[in-house]
């Protein structure tokens, strides 16, 4: 072997990096980790505040001629819509990241849901342009889709190919605590202006404001990721000039059962938490006549209450995850998931403010155990050359199998029977879906995540494959 250095490692050790990833100073650490929560915090900002307005004012302003019922039905799926364009998404900035690298692909997918959602706040209503309210209502969704499906990927492949080996549970738990951060961000927003402008001054202008808010969001996101540095897993690669030519066609024809199984252990997580992030329980509480009829601006504050307890509960599962390994973590995760499950409608039943928290908030920790893990469970199970590919493809899939249309589900399933005892049912077979495909996972935390381990990452984790 030879004594001479490598060139590319002295290009990273002098850039701050080592060529595994580990990022050598507190100050670049910080840096990765602020812009990789601030980033995600304000694309999940957006998307959230417009499954709320769907919850509470889109059948109304939009899709009134289509009647109560039905009408409210269209507006969850136009929540759902967007998730069928997130492979879109992920396929665009999974080929270019894997190509030209994970930081422009994150600059540009926040960018584009900002501008979305900005729009979706100077809308006219139905009332004001007939049928085309709607149309572009449905085509700002579909914008915000591709963008979320890109966003997701590059955010994580940044924490994780930044953090030590022994910390990447904790870094890749950065991006996934700008989803509850998200949350509530937009629940504080909308019962904020629930009190500000209620009834009908909600309905009028309230409901807009949080939407053009988004714009400022903006700028600040896209500060703070112009300022951090490309992922060092990346710049070796680029080095090396080992970039794929197509890694969307490597990914499938060589890796299509894993990202099956890792789009099903997404899916189960998924459908569970947008009963919440996805507007149905907001829409459950406060309907009128519903079943319970509790205010909305209080219902909204319990929601953002659920944001802090699924913000800590999705750290933590990070955190632990380098501990217990990730599937270990995952698996003590879905058995408190289904627990919160089967609570979930019994507690929110009750009718009180304190029990709709109640159930919330036992809902969100086995959430963040099945969500805290997931940036660095996805990041260890592709290789390096293909990675931002397979976790922007899983995750997408995963998404549109798991959380995409459950609201409307559940609403299709309440309205036909009644009851919440089959959207409890259906709740919780996601949640075993989930458990299943962990199940099917070696556990690979820790494994090296640089191109020069890229035949030990092509190593299929999926038990009874020897090949992925």
């Amino acid at each position: 072997m030879s004594d001479q250095p490598d060139p590319s490692r002295a290009a990273h050790a002098s850039a701050g990096f080592t060529p595994t990833g580990t990022i050598a100073n507190p100050h670049d650490r910080r840096r990765v980790v602020v812009a990789t929560v601030i980033g995600t915090t304000v694309e999940w900002y957006d998307f959230f505040i417009y499954a709320f307005a769907a919850a509470t004012v889109f059948a109304t302003l939009f899709f009134e001629p289509m009647g109560s019922e039905f009408a409210q039905i269209v507006s969850f799926f136009t929540v759902g819509v967007s998730f069928l364009f997130r492979p879109l998404g992920a396929f665009l900035a999974g080929h270019f990241g894997d190509k030209i690298g994970r930081r422009p692909m994150l600059v540009l997918t926040l960018l584009l849901m900002g501008v979305a959602t900005t729009l979706v706040g100077l809308l006219p209503t139905h009332a004001a342009i007939g049928i085309w309210a709607p149309i572009l209502l449905i085509l700002l969704r579909v914008i915000q889709g591709i963008s979320a499906g890109g966003e997701w990927g590059g955010a994580v492949l940044m924490a994780v190919e930044h953090a030590p080996k022994t910390k990447r549970g904790v870094f890749g738990a950065s991006p996934q605590i700008g989803v509850p951060i998200g949350l509530l961000l937009a629940s504080m927003m909308l019962a904020l202006m629930a009190q500000i402008a209620p009834g009908d001054a909600f309905l009028e202008w309230g409901w807009r404001v949080p939407f053009l808010l988004s714009i400022a969001l903006i700028g600040v996101g896209y500060w703070v990721r112009r300022r951090v540095s490309e992922s060092p897993v990346f710049t070796e690669i680029a080095e090396r000039k080992e970039e794929s030519r197509m890694p969307i066609v490597q990914l499938l024809r060589n890796h299509l059962p894993l990202v099956i199984v890792a789009a099903l252990v997404f899916s189960g997580n998924n459908a569970v938490g947008y009963m919440t992030t996805g507007g149905y329980m907001q829409r459950y509480a406060t309907a009128v006549p519903g079943p319970i009829e509790l205010d909305t601006s209080a219902v909204f504050w319990v929601v953002a209450l659920s944001g802090v307890t699924w913000l800590i509960s999705t750290w933590f599962g990070g955190w632990v995850s380098d501990r217990w390994g990730r599937r270990n973590t995952y698996i003590v995760g879905w058995i408190l998931q289904l627990v919160g499950v089967f609570l979930l409608f019994p507690l929110t039943n009750v009718g009180t403010v304190p029990s709709l928290a109640a159930a919330l908030v036992i809902l969100t920790v086995g959430l963040g155990l099945t969500y805290g893990p997931q940036a660095a469970l996805y990041s260890e199970l592709f290789p390096a050359s293909i990675r931002f590919s397979g976790v922007s493809i899983s995750y997408a899939i995963g998404a549109i199998l798991g959380g995409a249309f459950s609201p409307m589900i559940a609403q299709a399933i309440f309205q036909a029977t009644g009851s919440t005892m089959g959207i409890t049912w259906y709740l919780a077979g996601m949640t075993i879906i989930g458990l299943i495909a962990t199940l099917l996972l070696r556990d690979r935390t820790g494994i090296p995540l640089g191109p020069e381990h890229e035949a030990e990452q092509a190593k299929s984790p999926i038990y009874g494959l020897s090949k992925a």
